[in-house]
């Protein structure tokens, strides 16, 4: 069982007066942007504030400058915003003394900002502004907000939004650019490269005055719609050519989709970028806000040459290697060719929608002359996938069309053609798996002198062996223990601890996972999804943030710690325990504990959580095996929290054992049946499959109602036993499904194991022999042969009754020297 919250925070109730601590929250930070080469104020919003220490910044050009605690639900931010501060999404968390917050994002942008001022909402009244600005604003309900601008014939005006990417709530901005006379020159609403947030651009057909409109789609909006509108002649590309390039590499790019037609422009690429980076064109007139996703990869670029719509005219290419190129017109068809050897396997990825590309591919592999070998459509995108394994030298095909048989100018596409490489990715699983918003238990708060505990899930691909699971970095003073994870698991818990005099601080950490032969290698990636906004339908994630590290810190002592008593017998297949988990309480906390598995093994059940109650110190979480369940060792840890007034303190268990074996003792069970208000017994074979001292309970259940038995009692040298069944005249008729339960008092340890399966038939009793009344006769002319008397029907008898019967007979066939009657051949049991 994967990490989960089963009760609500709202249930650990009654807590005592003092206040302890909590994990903090943030729930969100104003003003939503800033402009990069600036100083801004930023205020973070939320719960359990009072006690922050410091702002984890994920990504580089921002510099916490100050930090000032207004009040626990408010936190003013000073920071710097270099001028070379990448564009766009960066993303925070707050740590304070006892916890860390939420991931929470902030954008930067290229253009100084202006406040929208109201009443702008009449076209004929629009709020002036100058041209490159980054417009603050709300769309209240039916609002539509209007500004205008000076642009002159043959100018460039772009309009693009940040609002559902904000990550505020659910709000889906439609823009336009209108001129004076309120006609529209171009509107945007969704696109591929900018979902939900709209945008659009025109070159101007004459000096004027330029309306720019922005509302919520639907005509809704309330306050919390907010947006950042970007308004200048930027440029405002929608595709890029080639989609990626070689790390470190000087790479001219053809930018698409701009109304002032294709812009060329040499970048340098980065050499270790992360998952954040973004391609931006940029020209004398500006730099376009949203930038592309781009490929970094260490491979050959071809470009598509014109008229390659036959294999014949096939664009050369190279594998491994990449191929680019834009489906620009409805059902036109991009082909390649490359020559391969015999046995090599390439994995052949197609991106589009991925990099903000509107198509939706379909790729095909084949030989010289076109013939189809592998094809796909989507793999679990839109975007395509397949391995192919070349089955000769020669000359291949790769082609791509769109799946609608759609085009345009930025149905733009790389194809990536590259050799099987090993891969190891990483997360943590959310405490709610139901709720995408939901953040809890993906960072570590070590309390000092205590323990938390992390569930990590490791996938591999194309590549197998143990794991060794750690972090890159960890916190003065604090521990981590995990096992290996082993080559058929992909998920392991790892408890960390805190000494006592662990200085209290934090950082952002990746989690490592390492094959522990240090000549086996594949390279590991964390990725932590940040759910922003959902909305219809099913809590669809509208809007996320991925990151590629965790938080760990160390955190003020907890109010109380939990410990496993670790059992000293194991659980057997099919049988059950109950798991003693026990509190040690600080002076002044009586608040109610839940506690609940972190993990549970393969094989076992666990209850969903269990509660300490106030001012008591245990608990036990049952569990149980499968009856196939594998006989060995597994490790694990239990978490627990509680409030201790402010909100949820965290904290877990050591690692420890639990063990899975084979049952000790096993019953075969023979079927009885007994009338209604009559008796039998219950046969049973016993084998033991290892010795045990003394004597195990063994007790019978799901028997029906007012049948009764008794409790009998085994040892190791026991080779059967028999139940007396005792039926009720009322008990009900039919098959009954019965059991047997074997417990064994080890050391004040119980070891219990279900065993055995039978069925129980009650019968109803047969009807009382009725006496024959006799028939007058006629007096016979004739002697007539006496009428026989019927035969009374023989008793039924029960399986027991018809065994000890067979038996008797053949002792008195023994006895007097004749042939017994012939056994009866038993009915096989089901």
């Amino acid at each position: 069982m994967f990490l989960r919250l089963v009760l609500s925070l709202c249930v650990l109730c009654a807590l005592c007066g003092e206040t302890f601590a909590a994990s903090p929250s943030l729930g969100a930070i104003q003003p939503r942007g800033a402009q990069r080469g600036t100083e801004a104020v930023l205020t973070f919003s939320g719960g359990r504030l009072a006690d922050a220490q410091e702002v984890l910044v994920y990504y580089p050009g921002i510099t916490v400058k100050k930090l000032e605690v207004v009040n626990d639900a408010t936190l003013k931010t000073t920071v710097t915003i270099a001028p070379d501060c990448p564009l766009g999404e960066h993303a925070f968390r707050v740590r304070t003394a006892s916890g860390i917050s939420e991931v929470r994002t902030f954008w930067v942008g290229a253009l100084p900002v202006v406040e929208e001022v109201e009443p702008n909402n009449d076209f004929d009244k629009p709020q002036p502004i100058p041209l490159n600005v980054t417009v603050h604003g709300v769309v209240q309900a039916e609002d539509q907000d209007y500004f205008v601008v000076d642009c002159k014939k043959g100018q460039r005006l772009s309009v693009e939004v940040e609002g559902m990417r904000l990550g505020v709530t659910f709000f889906d901005p439609y823009v336009a650019i209108l001129d004076a006379k309120r006609f529209e020159l171009a509107t945007g609403d969704d696109s591929a490269l900018s979902a939900q947030d709209g945008g659009c651009s025109v070159v101007i057909p004459a000096d004027g005055k330029y309306i720019v409109q922005i509302r919520e789609s639907a005509y809704g909006g309330n306050g919390a719609c907010q947006y950042r509108l970007h308004i200048g002649n930027f440029p405002r590309p929608t595709a890029v050519v080639p989609a990626g390039g070689k790390p470190g590499e000087e790479l001219e790019v053809t930018f698409l989709g701009d109304p002032s037609g294709p812009i060329k422009q040499k970048v340098k690429l980065p050499t270790n970028p992360d998952d954040q980076w973004r391609l931006h064109c940029q020209t004398p007139e500006g730099i376009h806000p949203t930038g592309f996703k781009f490929r970094i990869a260490n491979l050959p670029n071809a470009i598509e040459t014109p008229n390659n719509g036959t294999p014949a005219t096939a664009s050369p290419g190279t594998a491994p290697g990449a191929f680019n190129g834009v489906v620009s017109a409805p059902n036109e068809v991009d082909y390649f060719k490359f020559t391969a050897k015999k046995g090599q396997v390439f994995d052949a990825r197609c991106f589009a929608r991925q990099l903000g590309s509107p198509l939706d591919s379909v790729l095909y592999f084949g030989n010289a002359t076109g013939g189809v070998i592998a094809a796909n459509d989507d793999n679990g995108t839109p975007d395509s996938y397949f391995r192919i394994t070349i089955p000769a030298d020669g000359d291949y095909t790769l082609w791509v069309h769109d799946h609608l048989k759609k085009g345009g100018a930025d149905y733009f596409y790389r194809i990536e053609l590259t050799p099987v490489a090993a891969a190891i990715s990483t997360t943590i699983p959310k405490a709610d798996g139901n709720n995408p918003a939901n953040q809890d238990r993906q960072t570590i708060t070590v309390p000092k002198g205590g323990r938390n505990a992390v569930l990590v899930i490791a996938n591999r691909a194309d590549f197998g062996g143990p794991l060794n699971i750690g972090l890159d970095k960890l916190p003065a003073g604090v521990t981590l223990t995990a096992e290996q994870m082993e080559a058929g698991l992909n998920v392991i818990p790892v408890v960390l601890d805190a000494k006592p005099d662990a200085q209290i601080a934090g950082h952002l950490a990746a989690i490592t996972a390492v094959h522990p032969d240090p000549n086996v290698k594949a390279p590991y990636k964390l990725s932590l999804d940040a759910a922003l906004v959902l909305g219809p339908p099913n809590q669809t994630v509208y809007a996320r943030h991925e990151i590629n590290r965790t938080a760990v810190a160390v955190g003020e002592v907890a109010p109380y710690s939990i410990e496993v008593i670790e059992p000293k017998v194991p659980l057997v297949q099919n049988g059950s325990f109950n798991l003693r988990v026990v509190a040690k309480r600080a002076e002044g906390f009586k608040g109610a504990i839940t506690v609940f598995p972190l993990w549970t093994p393969p094989g076992m059940g666990i209850q969903g959580s269990a509660v300490i109650p106030e001012g008591q110190t245990e608990t036990v979480l049952p569990m149980n095996a499968a009856p196939d369940a594998g006989a060995r060792k597994w490790k694990t840890a239990v978490h627990a929290v509680a409030d201790a007034g402010k909100g949820p303190v965290w904290v877990s268990s050591q690692l420890f054992s639990l063990e899975i074996a084979a049952p000790v003792v096993t019953l075969a069970m023979e079927r009885p049946a007994v009338e209604q208000g009559g008796q039998t017994q219950l046969f049973c074979k016993v084998a033991v499959t290892r010795p045990f001292e003394g004597k195990a309970k063994v007790t019978v259940y799901g028997l029906p109602a007012k049948v009764t038995t008794q409790v009998l009692e085994v040892t190791k040298d026991t080779k059967e036993i028999a139940f007396p069944i005792v039926a009720d005249k009322t008990s009900p008729i039919g098959q009954h499904n019965v059991f047997a339960q074997v417990v064994i008092d080890k050391g004040g340890e119980l070891i219990t194991g279900n065993t055995g399966g039978t069925q129980l038939r009650i019968d109803a009793p047969l009807p009382p022999k009725v006496a024959a009344t006799p028939t007058p006769q006629p007096t016979p002319m004739t002697p007539k042969p006496p009428t026989p008397t019927p035969a009374t029907p023989e008793k039924r008898l029960t399986r027991l009754e018809q065994l000890r019967k067979e038996a008797e007979e053949r002792e008195k066939a023994a006895a007097g020297g004749t042939q017994p009657p012939p056994k009866k051949e038993e009915p096989k049991k089901p």
